[in-house]
């Protein structure tokens, strides 16, 4: 297919290469109008008829010396020291080739010695002034349209070379709907002086001062190189103003020189609780998965199709993604396979809880790695429906785990729940039962089964932030069950990521507890979203306290009181110690639980608090089956 001939382009390096024909000439009468004092007359005629007959050779050897030194390809708009620098390379190039035609041409020999060198001083300076002109004229023509036109009054965090580039780029970009009133820069040195105009005021802990001194509407942070932590101290500091708040790309597109008014986003939730990057050993996970075959239980849920994308990563022999939503399964099916045509990629639809589908399955496909992510995780909706619960979570788990290990599955992953710990809701009590099943198998089977517990994952399909997100799009209320309620929040593909590390290191029925770093109270949470959106809580979006729902709890914990806690190389994955299992009695149990719900009963509760002690039944407890 023929490129388009950019027309445009071929005009604009025609212009300028008739502008430099021009200048060029023009640079060398000013150089013999300067060395004969002004009076060009003084200039011997027979000289001066051979200059002439040289200056059609002089400008096409200058034209082709500007051409290599990129002259006519620069965006001159965003001309710098690298360009300057070109234009002076090219003058001191063409100096050097008038000395040596000097030599060699006995017309030329005498021309005085200071010609070449005033001639390569009026060249620098014609061709500077031709190029950065550009970008003066373009930048007066911007504040004549800026005039005309009502722009946000924009504070800017750091005065490094990210806060220098957003600068810039507010004040040339034709687009720009900012006016910079003022600068932030903890550094003590820089502060009083100006920059482009622009003065810089104060440290961080000035910003809601200055923000309201000088009417600030928007601010941008532009310290890309900032830890998490120091981010969202800063940002916690811009909250108290009304401004919108705004972010720099990372170093990585700074690097690239991509910063522009179109990637300077706005700041996210994530910002806010997000924290330093994890960290895994990809040699570690390329080394267990690549080249193998891998199940994917609910690979179409929020955790399962997290998995699907990471895992497709690391090259498996093949990728087999089960879930019973069709939907959700089409849709992680189609952006894999844009993603990664090669990938061998198969989706089936099924149910967990069908033993000979399950069954069927494994023997058709043969796995040699099982992550099992599909379940029913809903704490209000298990609480009306605990039978559901049951069925799907643990005889759907036990189906899962008797296939892999009558499969020969080298490594069997179960995705657990810090709800399980000390479980005050069926949900939780259900999944506390899975890692009991994973344990047991553990113990009379070759394959490793594995759990790994972690807490609420930030955007995951019935998680707060999109609740919140929805009620603030609705104009409220935002509902939060209890002003003291806090969890531990990870972001998705962190969570996956240490699975897939802890999969690694799987053994024999070890629960793998991931770090969740610090626990975020839901009630901040939901104020930092609603003034995210630029509103105030309690002023433009209320905020409702509903009380708790039954079987949620105050806080969640990581680890049972029983279990202790060991190390992984991932200071992140930690390693609870299993709790002694009486398997004779667990299989008894799981014959009446089994019983219990295939028969809807009122008393699968009961049932539950006995395989779980540390259940204990809601009062009054939840009605429905």
């Amino acid at each position: 297919m023929k490129k388009a001939i950019d027309y445009s382009k071929i005009m604009r390096i025609t212009v300028l290469v008739l502008l430099d024909i021009v200048l060029i000439n023009l640079a060398s009468f000013l150089a013999l109008w300067v060395r004969y004092e002004f009076h060009i007359s003084d200039l011997d005629p027979i000289f001066r008829a051979s200059f002439f007959e040289y200056s059609v050779a002089y400008s096409f050897i200058a034209i082709l010396l500007f051409i290599p030194l990129k002259l006519y390809n620069s965006l001159w708009e965003f001309a710098g020291m690298k360009e300057l620098f070109h234009i002076v390379l090219a003058a001191a190039l063409l100096c050097v080739l008038q000395f040596l035609a000097r030599m060699i041409f006995p017309a030329l020999r005498d021309l005085p010695r200071s010609y070449p060198i005033l001639n390569m001083l009026f060249l620098i300076l014609l061709i500077s002034c031709s190029r950065f002109s550009y970008r003066a004229i373009r930048s007066l023509l911007n504040r004549g349209s800026s005039s005309s036109k009502v722009q946000r009054r924009t504070m800017i965090i750091g005065a490094g070379n990210a806060g220098l580039m957003a600068l810039r780029e507010f004040s040339d970009s034709v687009k720009s709907k900012n006016k910079v009133v003022c600068i932030i820069d903890d550094d003590k040195t820089k502060q009083g002086q100006y920059i482009f105009g622009v003065l810089i005021v104060g440290d961080r802990f000035d910003i809601p001062k200055m923000a309201e001194h000088y009417h600030v509407e928007e601010i941008v942070l532009a310290i890309p190189s900032l830890s998490v932590k120091e981010k969202k101290e800063i940002l916690g500091l811009c909250q108290n103003t009304h401004a919108n708040l705004k972010i720099l790309p990372g170093l990585y597109q700074l690097a690239n020189g991509e910063v522009s008014t179109n990637s300077i986003r706005d700041v996210d939730v994530l910002d806010l609780l997000g924290r330093d990057s994890i960290s895994v050993d990809l040699s570690e996970i390329s080394a267990y998965i690549g080249g193998k075959t891998v199940f994917v239980t609910g690979g179409g849920g929020s955790i399962g199709s997290e998995l699907c994308r990471q895992i497709a990563k690391y090259h498996p022999k093949q990728l087999v993604i089960i879930d019973i939503y069709e939907n959700n399964a089409y849709e992680i099916q189609q952006e894999l396979k844009r993603h990664d045509p090669s990938l061998n990629l198969q989706v089936r639809i099924a149910s967990i809880r069908d033993t000979a589908r399950i069954d069927r399955l494994f023997a058709e496909f043969r796995p040699e790695i099982v992550f099992h992510a599909a379940a029913h995780k809903h704490v209000p909706l298990m609480e009306d429906s605990p039978n559901e619960a049951v069925k799907n979570n643990v005889f759907g788990t036990l189906n899962v785990a008797r296939a892999a290990d009558k499969y020969g599955v080298n490594t069997f992953v179960q995705i657990s729940t810090d709800k399980a710990v000390n479980p005050t809701n069926v949900m939780g009590a259900t999944k506390r039962i899975c890692e009991m099943i994973i344990q047991s198998m553990a113990n009379k089977s070759r394959t490793k089964f594995v759990a790994v517990r972690f807490g609420n994952v930030l955007g995951s399909n019935g998680s707060v932030i999109p609740l919140f997100k929805r009620q603030i799009a609705e104009g409220g209320p935002v509902t939060v069950t209890d002003p003291n309620i806090i969890r531990f929040f990870m972001t998705i593909p962190e969570a996956v990521s240490l699975v897939l590390q802890a999969g690694y290191y799987a053994n024999r029925g070890e629960i793998f507890v991931l770090d969740m770093g610090d626990p975020v109270r839901i009630d901040d949470l939901a104020r930092n979203m609603i003034r995210l959106s630029g509103f105030e809580p309690d002023v433009d979006i209320p905020i409702m306290y509903t009380g708790l729902r039954p079987g949620e709890k105050m806080y969640e914990e990581i680890l049972m009181d029983e279990e202790g806690l060991r190390s992984t190389p991932n200071q992140l994955i930690h390693i609870g110690k299993p709790i002694e299992i009486n398997e004779e009695e667990f299989s008894e149990d799981l014959d009446r639980l089994y019983t219990a719900c295939c028969e809807n009963s009122n008393e699968i509760r009961t049932i539950i608090s006995d395989i779980v002690p540390t259940y204990h039944i809601p009062e009054p407890a939840a009605a429905g089956n």
